[in-house]
């Protein structure tokens, strides 16, 4: 979340990913730090995960990353 907030702070257009265990606690830190970040959330959980489905949740979820970084 952080560096997602110092890249955008800078001008770099950024995405804040992570599983969907971590909703809540993404909306407290955005709140903290006052900003927003454009965000993707996959389904958890993912350290259990083969490389095969990890790279499914990664293919699923990169037209949603790509139109944040571009909108």
């Amino acid at each position: 979340m952080h560096d997602t907030t110092n890249f955008e702070a800078a001008g770099r257009p950024a995405v804040f990913v992570a599983s969907t265990e971590f909703i809540e606690a993404a909306r407290a830190q955005s709140e903290s730090l006052g900003f927003e970040p454009a965000a993707v959330f996959v389904p958890h959980p993912i350290q259990d995960r083969t490389d095969d489905e990890i790279r499914a949740l990664a293919d699923a979820a990169l037209a949603e990353i790509l139109e944040n970084l571009t909108s």
